[in-house]
């Protein structure tokens, strides 16, 4: 009964869950030459829930039925199709001979206490360049220095309340929601009704930022 008492402690028997439930997502933007490649994934709690490899966006788990899902991957398409076309164009303008990398990182953490905590951080070539403060709706410059890109970038996104105030309701809201009904592991129904949300508001926001960011960059960084 000793061993047993004492396997049950190290392997957590009936402790309460000491690691917080993450969602999270990820998306990277690689512009060269006037094309745009993309790739990423989402997670719910550690397993792959969502795979983005160039335009094709696959459901890892079955968040949506069929027919809402064929909308949802249709809707991506769009958005990503829509930003190579632009990057392809402002290159023919003004071209650019090396590559950017920009990777886009977001979700939210519900941690035991039943607190919950969001992050929205973006990197420029491996290095921060701009997060989101959720509690605000505000983006703020992590790029070293006074940069013209970055400042150009944090005004652009503000403009728009879909990477202003929705992307903060998702954060705040459907975001942990999706994680306090994996956490009872109940109300199953809810989370199908917001994996749309989760599609069509991240990636298509993911989008918005690539478009904001990415296509200036093509630009040659004018201001």
């Amino acid at each position: 009964m000793l061993r047993l008492l004492l396997l049950c402690g190290a392997l957590g028997c009936g402790a309460e869950r000491a690691a917080p439930l993450t969602f999270t997502m990820l998306q990277r933007t690689r512009v060269s030459k006037g094309s745009s490649e993309f790739s990423g994934n989402a997670s719910l709690d550690g397993r792959l829930s969502h795979l983005l490899e160039g335009l094709n966006v696959t459901q890892v788990l079955p968040l949506e039925p069929p027919d809402a899902w064929a909308q949802r991957r249709e809707d991506v398409t769009t958005y990503l199709l829509y930003f190579g076309q632009l990057v392809m164009l402002f290159s023919k303008e003004r071209p650019i001979n090396y590559t950017q990398s920009l990777c886009c990182r977001l979700g939210c953490r519900l941690f035991p206490n039943g607190t919950a905590r969001s992050f929205y951080e973006v990197t420029l070539n491996g290095t921060a360049f701009l997060s989101f403060h959720v509690p605000n709706a505000t983006w703020e410059r992590r790029w070293p220095g006074e940069d013209a890109v970055a400042a150009f970038a944090q005004r652009e996104l503000m403009k728009y309340p879909k990477t202003t105030q929705d992307l903060q309701y998702f954060l705040n809201t459907t975001c942990v929601s999706i994680l306090r009904a994996q956490s009872t592991g109940t109300e199953k129904q809810r989370i199908r009704s917001h994996a749309p949300l989760v599609l069509g508001l991240v990636l298509g926001t993911l989008a918005l930022l690539g478009m904001a960011v990415g296509i200036f960059l093509c630009t040659g960084g004018s201001c």
